[in-house]
């Protein structure tokens, strides 16, 4: 019996098995948990990708974010296309894919929308998300919610605060304080507490840095229901919070 129980916590435990479990259940039972639970383990392989880019080419006006957003649409392409029966790890399979759509969307920089940059666009979509006055109201409270709300966002941008690692909420910044770092710690708590899709929205952005239409091909939604969500979970956090912004 024993021995049993530690073979199971073995398959449990093995990165490797744990990894052809995924596979299995995403290709054979549909399962897009899977996907997306996979598409966040290779995360780190995609923005290497992305960086070593960096190192070797001249990037022009493309930022760092725009590679790694480039990185990303090959990492889904290849999640979609690999085969786990023919044995050859993802990674092998991945990295050519990966590469190949950095360079190909290199080349499209020179269309305007992509000229933006990354981190413009993130705001840009934040801020269309965000806009107050579709529910109509008193103009300056309208106001005050938008810059509580982009007040949330910068607090997510900047301090690492929905990051998992250990090192994440030492991390030096200009806002350090009593009041700012108490916000952070009541922000955190809240966003655990946040319905799962939401939550998802809120890490994926601020958290992977992916753009609402990259969150969209990830969770097999529409980008205007990402943004939908986006605005649900920062409206929820500044209705939870409202007690910082009235001190």
């Amino acid at each position: 019996m024993k021995a049993r129980r530690e073979q199971g916590l073995d398959i449990v435990s093995d990165p490797d098995r744990v990894e052809a479990s995924l596979w299995r259940r995403l290709r054979f039972e549909a399962n897009e948990r899977c996907r997306e639970v996979l598409f966040t383990r290779y995360i780190p392989l995609a923005r290497s990708l992305a960086a070593k880019y960096l190192r070797k080419h001249t990037a022009g006006s493309a930022e760092r974010g725009d590679l790694d957003q480039f990185a990303y649409e090959g990492l889904l392409q290849a999640l979609d296309r690999f085969n786990p029966l023919l044995g050859v790890p993802f990674s092998a399979f991945a990295r050519p894919r990966i590469a190949g759509t950095i360079s190909d969307g290199m080349a499209r920089m020179s269309d305007v929308a992509d000229q933006l940059g990354h981190m413009r666009r993130r705001r840009r979509e934040r801020l269309a998300s965000l806009d107050p006055t579709a529910h109509g109201g008193d103009a300056l409270e309208q106001l005050a919610d938008l810059a509580f709300d982009l007040a949330i966002g910068i607090m997510l941008d900047s301090t690492g605060i929905i990051e998992t690692d250990e090192g994440a909420d030492t991390r030096a910044n200009v806002y350090e304080g009593l009041a700012w770092r108490q916000a952070q710690a009541a922000l955190a708590e809240e966003i655990a507490r946040l319905p799962e899709s939401e939550s998802k929205v809120i890490r994926h952005h601020y958290q992977n840095g992916l753009t609402f239409a990259t969150i969209a091909e990830v969770l097999r939604l529409t980008r205007g229901r990402i943004s939908q969500l986006h605005k649900s979970a920062v409206e929820r956090l500044r209705h939870r919070l409202r007690h910082f912004r009235e001190r």
